[in-house]
């Protein structure tokens, strides 16, 4: 069992990771010290934690979603259900309005795959295959993982892993990999990097000088943008909830003011709560969107000459 008087110091440990979930019927040891109800194991030596319960749970979930989902396209027939077509909707969505209009619009080649389902005629309907397609099981699994790690902080007791700098780090220093791999793929090695060296036009010593810094400019800032992918989608989950946690703090610190600023506080703050709540769903959303799409962009960058 963890004990939890240390978090009396940390207003953030309910957004925080642990070795344990805050469940609703804790209860208090001899010591007078806050007890977990739940605590997880340590598998050998290993000690697993909240998030990464958590973050296996997105992995399932988006895996047998997503294999559940092919299956049924594969069948030839139009995906049924309003489960079903939610999340198909949504890949669709990124892929017809991120993924290939970022990437490259080229002409599509068309093949005989029946995804679609059929036209009026009763014909399997034609699918044009796009150049950026390839990139979609990346950007796909990105979107997707990270909605999810987003949505389960919607859950009571539960938390969001993509609150924390190092599973955002992990997603990013993912992203920078697969740009680089598929810069690499495209482009070559020498290719990938010389698009990072623009031709100023300025003879001698002086263009060359100027050249080499546009390079290290560039270099530091792929770098940078790739870093900015972690903090961003740190800050904004770890905001949200922290907003979420100081709200409802209000009730407790309204708590020695008597009845009537009690209630009163404590109906403002469920309010809000509610409000932010329904505000934190779309940015789940957001976030996972925004990822998605920056991902996408850097993508672009490199397999394409500047």
């Amino acid at each position: 069992m963890l004990s939890v008087n240390e978090h009396e110091e940390d207003v953030f440990h309910h957004v925080r990771d642990a070795i344990g979930f805050d469940l609703p019927r804790g209860h208090v040891d001899s010591h007078g010290h806050g007890v977990l109800d739940f605590s997880l194991p340590n598998v050998f030596g290993f000690q697993l934690t909240k998030f990464m319960v958590l973050q296996l749970v997105a992995a399932v979930f988006v895996l047998i979603v997503f294999r559940g989902l092919a299956r049924r396209i594969q069948s030839g027939q139009p995906v049924a259900g309003r489960f079903w077509n939610f999340w198909e909707a949504i890949a669709l969505f990124i892929r017809d309005e991120v993924v290939r209009p970022t990437i490259g619009d080229h002409e599509p080649e068309h093949f005989g795959d029946n995804h679609g389902g059929t036209n009026s005629h009763g014909h399997p309907s034609v699918v044009t295959s796009h150049p950026a397609d390839q990139y979609l099981p990346f950007i796909w699994s990105c979107f997707f993982y990270i909605l999810i790690c987003n949505l389960l902080g919607a859950v009571p007791w539960l938390g969001s892993a993509t609150g924390n700098l190092n599973v955002t780090a992990v997603l990013a220093g993912s992203a920078f990999v697969a740009t680089v791999f598929f810069g690499f793929r495209a482009m070559g090695p020498s290719g990938f990097f010389h698009n990072m060296m623009p031709d100023t036009g300025l003879p001698g010593a002086f263009g060359s000088v100027l050249t080499l810094g546009i390079f290290a400019i560039e270099i530091f800032g792929f770098f940078i943008k790739h870093s900015v992918l972690a903090v961003r989608l740190f800050a904004n989950i770890m905001g949200g909830h922290t907003v979420i946690a100081v709200i409802l703090g209000f009730i407790a610190q309204a708590s020695h003011e008597g009845i009537v600023i009690w209630g009163l506080v404590t109906f403002g703050s469920v309010v809000g709560q509610i409000f932010i709540g329904c505000l934190e769903l779309f940015v789940a959303f957001l976030q996972a969107y925004v990822f998605a799409f920056l991902a996408t962009i850097f993508i672009a960058g490199a397999v394409h000459k500047h």
